[in-house]
């Protein structure tokens, strides 16, 4: 027999209709575990520090908006019927917008706040602290090369951008530990904690925290997906101060997107000669989907409003036609543009009322835990005057894996002023599709011992790597590489070694004498 809590549970995901005398129940159950999280909540803060009270209450007053909210879904929030074909006007192409007069470019820059999403960590690659931190090319990392970027701007431009980080609980110390060193820079850097979320039980729907101690039991606690962004911005005051400095918009981004960089045409668009009558409050830049991209987020016109539409959100049976690259050309590069004044208000009058993402997650110890989740651009649809910019595939250049590591540290790119471009001598503008193996590249610290340098790649295509491969200095790869080392066997790719649409298997040793 289903439990209350599972029944409910599988209602707010929409996999199964409840029959109509259960939904009396359901309702006393909802009112029930409503009251019961908001009475755990209150005893929790009891425990916290007089001088974080009030902070920690505002974050549990917008946790339990939050679950309410979930507990109130019914099904699918999108009726697939009810999707639109995208207005013409509604994704813009890039190469259409105009580069601004460069005696143009100081004001505008000045109406700008640069953020980015510094909330993870390197665990998913093997390392420790920040991913931010992590050494992505030249011994510089991912903050590095972004206070390079910005402070490029502000020389060349003679600007005041400012560098805004929403860190996380896992992240805050050590960044506000490393920036220091940026003290000298021509950037002025802020900080803001993104929320401190309490996990919830899987089969209770209660806090699994005993108090509010975080770093005691830090298991017990979660960020709540950049969706809540706009919130703590403005809690932080720093919305406030930028628009007291008579700032606009701000360019929001994944740290780890080494081609989110400030875009001159973009903003032209927004605040400079080629803006709009009617201001736009939102851009979402994508680009055209591949066959590597059909996960990722696209956007639809829905209900008259342009919107992100995620896979979690799409009915079992339209999956395959999410993915089609010909129904939906576009995904979401989760670089974002919004007006300042647009997200104070949205903020102000509660309209934010972003889709919900469930992450259902067992801890170590065994524990099965729900965490309640938000994604930035799920807000479009709550500002008025939003629109898509189609952008070239390099502003989207994340490093995820490994693979993506190889990607950025190869020749590939050159390094300039803080921003990866694509070398001249690449023939065409795509990048190479690598997949690298879990078992033995899966970490920072082991693929850079499989690699004496990283090969020349201009000319590659594909490569796929699994097993035990090493690689010596000065390798070449170009079009379809497989190099597969079965279990037990091992591969030493030799130095100088010119590889070119070769399969290579089996065993093959290089051993010092």
């Amino acid at each position: 027999m289903s439990r209350p809590i599972d029944i409910l549970l599988k209602r707010v995901r929409g996999h199964q209709r409840v029959p109509s005398d259960s939904k009396e129940f359901l309702e006393v159950t909802k009112r029930d575990a409503l009251r019961l999280l908001e009475n755990d909540l209150d005893q929790l803060l009891l425990s916290a520090l007089p001088e974080r009270r009030a902070s920690l209450q505002q974050e549990m007053a917008r946790f339990v908006d939050l679950f309410g909210r979930f507990l109130q879904e019914e099904g699918p929030s999108i009726d697939w019927d009810k999707i639109q074909k995208l207005p013409e006007n509604a994704v813009m192409d890039y190469s259409k917008l105009k580069s601004p007069n460069n005696d143009k470019v100081q004001m505008m820059l000045d109406k700008l706040v640069v953020v980015k999403l510094n909330g993870g960590l390197g665990t998913s690659m093997g390392c420790h602290g920040p991913k931010s931190v992590i050494p992505v090319r030249s011994d510089l990392t991912f903050l590095d090369l972004t206070v390079q970027q910005i402070e490029h701007l502000n020389k060349t431009y003679n600007a005041n951008v400012p560098l805004v980080l929403m860190n996380s609980f896992n992240t805050d110390e050590d960044t506000e530990k490393i920036i220091r060193k940026y003290k000298g820079f021509r950037v002025q850097i802020y900080t803001f904690n993104q929320s401190c979320f309490p996990r919830i039980c899987r089969e209770s729907f209660l806090p699994i925290a005993k108090d509010c101690n975080v770093e005691k039991d830090i298991e017990a606690w979660y960020p709540p997906g950049h969706g809540d962004f706009y919130d703590t911005f403005r809690n932080s005051d720093l919305l406030k101060q930028f628009i007291d400095e008579g700032r606009e918009y701000c360019f929001l981004s994944n740290i780890d997107n080494l081609g989110a960089t400030v875009d001159l045409n973009i903003l032209n668009k927004l605040v400079g000669e080629e803006c709009l009558d009617k201001p736009v409050e939102f851009v979402m830049e994508v680009t055209d989907k591949t066959r590597a991209d059909v996960k990722g987020g696209t956007l639809i016109q829905y209900e008259n409003k342009l919107r992100l539409l995620e896979i979690a959100q799409v009915p079992k049976e339209r999956v395959d036609e999410f993915k089609s690259v010909k129904t939906f050309k576009f995904f979401n590069t989760n670089n974002i543009w919004a007006k300042l004044d647009a997200i104070d208000r949205v903020c102000r009058h509660h309209t934010l009322n972003m889709e919900i993402i469930v992450n259902n997650k067992t801890l170590e110890n065994g524990l099965r835990v729900v965490q309640l989740e938000t994604a930035v651009g799920a807000a479009m649809k709550c500002f008025d005057g939003s629109i898509g910019i189609n952008v070239p595939r390099s502003r989207f250049l994340p490093v995820k894996k490994t693979s993506d590591l190889f990607l950025v540290m190869s020749n590939l790119y050159n390094l300039k002023n803080g921003s990866l471009v694509m070398s001249p001598q690449r023939m065409f503008p795509t990048t190479p599709l690598v997949k690298l193996g879990e078992n033995h590249f899966g970490k920072v610290k082991e693929f850079l011992g499989r690699f004496a340098n990283i090969p020349d790649i201009i000319e590659l295509d594909h490569l796929t790597v699994s097993g035990d491969v090493t690689f010596g200095r000065g390798v070449s790869l170009r079009g379809t590489v497989i190099i597969i080392a079965n279990h037990g066997d091992r591969i030493d790719i030799p130095a100088g070694a010119i590889l070119e649409n070769k399969i290579v298997s089996g065993n093959m040793r290089i051993l010092d004498h």
